[in-house]
């Protein structure tokens, strides 16, 4: 990254990490609110950062417990409103994460493609349990 932005900065040092270090909180009240000491996203020097999203509706409800698709239709419409309210939108993702109950629901959660077409962000999927 110090390479993209240098020329910007003149290679100065202290202009490049000061830019970094301004952030602004973003919050979108469309959305579920954190329920932990965390921001919906964050915006950085040009780029978004934003948290963890769950199948839940505004109100915090599960949309569905067994539905993979159907929450990952979910996640991916809360995380389209906190993009929003950062002033970009789903074709401006370049990485996403994914962590499954079990790779059973990965064809389900392929819902996914419906939000980013031919054009797909870089992605990982994972599963996970708690014990």
């Amino acid at each position: 990254m110090l390479a993209l932005r240098c020329s910007r900065y003149r290679c100065n040092p202290q202009s490049f990490f000061r830019a970094l270090s301004s952030k602004t909180v973003i919050s979108s009240q469309h959305v579920p609110l954190p329920v932990a000491p965390y921001s919906q996203a964050t915006k950085a020097n040009g780029f978004v950062f934003l948290s963890g999203s769950l199948g839940l509706t505004k109100t915090g409800k599960m949309i569905s417990d067994t539905d993979a698709a159907a929450q990952t239709r979910q996640a991916l419409e809360n995380v389209k409103l906190v993009l929003e309210e950062a002033g970009c939108g789903l074709p401006d993702v370049v990485k996403t994460t994914v962590f499954l109950a079990s790779m059973d629901i990965y064809p389900e959660m392929n819902a996914y493609a419906e939000y980013f077409g031919q054009e797909c962000p870089a992605r990982s999927a994972f599963a996970v349990r708690e014990p």
